[in-house]
């Protein structure tokens, strides 16, 4: 078979690759082209801090906020339900990690297997959108109220600095990325665990729920959007596994990865669940709200924690966004198509978040959502294709121009309407099931799973056979 240009291209910045191998202050070449084994380097180890730093930070504690807030759930029936859906996003992290090191190509383009090479420019679209844009405009939200309260500022003037940071961070590339959660990783766990021990000296875990029992929909509202966070991190796993050398081990690679993803969003969603039982400050800020709490500077030390904390979760979300776009086959400068990229995202990142800035709350609960309408449906492609092949596909399959597996984008396209129609839960629109049983809460993310799992067996399965062995 020819090489596809992708493949090509790939060739002229093998060399380049090499040679930046774990420089830190650099800019990483390329694009989405698979790492030579000469440029491959780390232990899994260090994939605990890498997941864990960008999730220790307000988005994360605004889970359990809304759990109690808006869900209407006790304490202890919001932890119950965020971890579930904790515990789910991490099963999944942990089976995408782990296929990194082997393959050493980013997780779109992991997913040309499932959609095959045009069909994945959809679910490439759905994340360079939704998480390299919509999650970085709900991360530097946060990360501007925090350093508006902070230093005096307004809020505007703080998403500009929060901006600029983290988009230079994602525009050097993978190894600054890298370097940097896993030096924020430790400050902002200390940090957040003083807090903690100051909420929950104040909180009154055993205070009942708003609606004076168990409310089964907002349980699953909470288990929804906790599972829409933390799975929402799965399209960007093996983005930052596929520099470990393939010898490493899958189980240890998964492992690190998906624990450090599912201790700190845990931790702070309880956090932030507790902090609701104590009552407090109503404020247009909410990060002002949270750390009324405390005292002046630990106050201090907690916004500069959630600044420092949206800037590492950004950096990841514009990096891999960048990667996801690049994926669909835009035609760019070979050298420089990511960090390119990176800069485009950071500034449309930026409109939003501006726009987003006048309703952080009501917009947040929305997009978290969102996030999980879409990922249950890939997921369950994707896990389906896993299944299916018996045997680890070449590099010559995953860029392969020709390759085709409409039943892939058929079973995904199927399940995310069918799921929204009937179990979107949202203030805009309901689905038709959810109006008919309110206790359902929100599910179109598990529905959507199942009925792409599904889907993609019955419609793909003669296709997958096929492909084996290319």
């Amino acid at each position: 078979m020819t090489a596809s240009p992708d493949t090509t291209a790939a060739g002229t910045v093998d060399a380049a690759r090499t040679d930046y191998r774990d420089k830190v202050l650099a800019v990483e070449p390329g694009g989405n082209e698979p790492i030579p084994l000469e440029a491959r380097h780390g232990k899994p180890r260090g994939l605990f801090w890498t997941w864990a730093a960008p999730n220790l930070e307000f988005a994360t504690i605004f889970v359990g906020v809304i759990s109690v807030a808006y869900f209407g759930l006790s304490f202890w029936q919001a932890v119950f339900a965020m971890v579930i859906g904790n515990v789910l996003g991490a099963i999944a992290h942990f089976l995408l990690s782990a296929e990194g090191p082997l393959h050493g190509v980013p997780q779109m383009v992991l997913g040309r297997l499932s959609f095959g090479y045009r069909g994945n420019i959809l679910p490439a679209t759905f994340m360079a959108v939704m998480c390299g844009v919509g999650w970085f405009a709900t991360n530097s939200v946060s990360g501007a109220f925090a350093l508006s309260t902070l230093c005096g500022i307004t809020p505007l003037a703080g998403l500009v600095l929060i901006v600029v940071i983290q988009t230079a961070f994602a525009f050097f590339g993978h190894n600054l990325v890298q370097r940097f959660e896993r030096l924020a990783a430790p400050i902002l766990a200390i940090i957040f665990l003083v807090g903690a021990m100051i909420i929950f000296g104040k909180a009154d875990v055993a205070m009942g729920s708003a609606e004076g029992g168990f409310s089964m929909g907002g349980f699953l509202l909470t288990m929804g959007a906790a599972f829409g966070y933390t799975a929402g991190w799965t399209p960007y796993a093996a983005d930052y596994t596929r520099y470990l050398p393939p010898t490493v081990s899958r189980v240890q690679t998964g492992l690190f990865a998906s624990a450090g993803l599912f201790v700190a969003t845990t931790f702070l969603m309880v956090v932030g669940a507790a902090s609701m039982t104590i009552g407090g400050v109503e404020s247009d800020n909410p990060t002002e709200a949270f750390t009324a709490n405390f005292p002046g500077f630990v106050a201090n030390l907690t916004l500069l924690a959630i600044a420092v904390g949206a800037v590492a979760a950004n950096a990841i979300n514009v990096y891999s966004g960048a990667m996801a776009f690049v994926t669909m086959g835009f035609k760019l400068p070979v050298g420089a198509q990511r960090a390119l990229v990176s800069v485009f995202f950071g500034v449309v990142g930026f409109l939003v978040a501006w726009w987003a800035l006048a309703d952080a709350a009501a917009s947040y609960e929305a997009f978290l959502l969102l996030v999980a309408y879409w990922i249950g449906p890939w997921l369950g492609v994707v896990f389906a294709d896993r299944l299916l092949r018996k045997e680890p596909p070449s590099l010559t399959l995953l860029y392969d121009r020709s390759y085709t597996n409409w039943g892939g984008v058929a079973a995904f396209v199927i399940a995310l309407v069918v799921s929204v129609l009937l179990f979107c839960n949202q203030e805009r629109f309901v689905g038709y099931a959810v109006r008919a049983i309110p206790e359902l809460g929100d599910i179109g993310a598990f529905v959507g799973f199942v009925l792409a799992f599904v889907g993609y067996v019955i419609l793909a399965r003669g296709r997958v056979e096929s492909s084996q062995g290319r």
